[in-house]
């Protein structure tokens, strides 16, 4: 579902999991396309959405087919592929394991 080197997130800002990948897309703008999902609409259990993530729920992102569920795993993955600035995600293995404790 990734077209060319855009990155897809699948979206609703009434979750604060996605408005957290969103600040986090705002604020540093790699090369992305937002597509949001209607959770009051029931959209994300439409047949292609459920493809994506079984379990139906949003932030989803598409990175050339390789497909992320978890807003965590998501915003980690994004700071490792864009070389994000570390105050986003720590490089520093201490640093970074004191975040991983506090997200776990």
């Amino acid at each position: 579902m990734a077209t060319g080197r855009l990155v897809e997130v699948y979206l609703d800002l009434l979750s604060q999991p996605c408005r957290a990948v969103q600040i986090l897309l705002s604020c540093n703008r790699p090369p992305h396309r937002v597509r949001t999902v209607a959770l009051r609409k029931g959209e994300e259990r439409t047949p292609e959405f459920t493809k994506l993530n079984p379990m139906q729920k949003v932030p989803v992102m598409v990175d050339n087919g390789f497909v992320l569920t978890e807003s965590d795993a998501i915003l980690k993955y994004l700071v490792t592929k864009y070389n994000l600035p570390e105050h986003w995600y720590p490089r520093q293995p201490e640093r970074r394991a004191r975040v991983d404790e506090y997200t776990a």
